[in-house]
């Protein structure tokens, strides 16, 4: 499993697990985690908003009820042995 440092402004740096990513109406989207294989943790829905010309890339957590509900099902679907809530 991929292990990404996330470094949020003016705050320590965060290390997520990436299960999977998609990409839904031309906007990238992760689901990472902060525990490894096994272990019970939290999940959380990712999208990009950096630019293409970027050099490093810019994430932001789904807010919108309505994308957070569809990019969930997308994941599910995904890995079956995962249930998003």
């Amino acid at each position: 499993m991929e292990k990404i440092t996330f470094k949020p402004d003016g705050e320590d740096a965060v290390e997520f697990y990436v299960l999977e990513q998609t990409t839904l109406g031309g906007v990238n989207y992760i689901l990472v985690t902060d525990a490894e294989e096994d272990d019970d943790g939290d999940a959380y829905i990712l999208k990009t908003v950096s630019g293409e010309n970027e050099n490093e890339q810019v994430y932001s957590m789904v807010e919108d009820d309505d994308e957070l509900a569809a990019v969930s099902g997308v994941f599910e679907n995904m890995l079956e042995d995962i249930d998003l809530i």
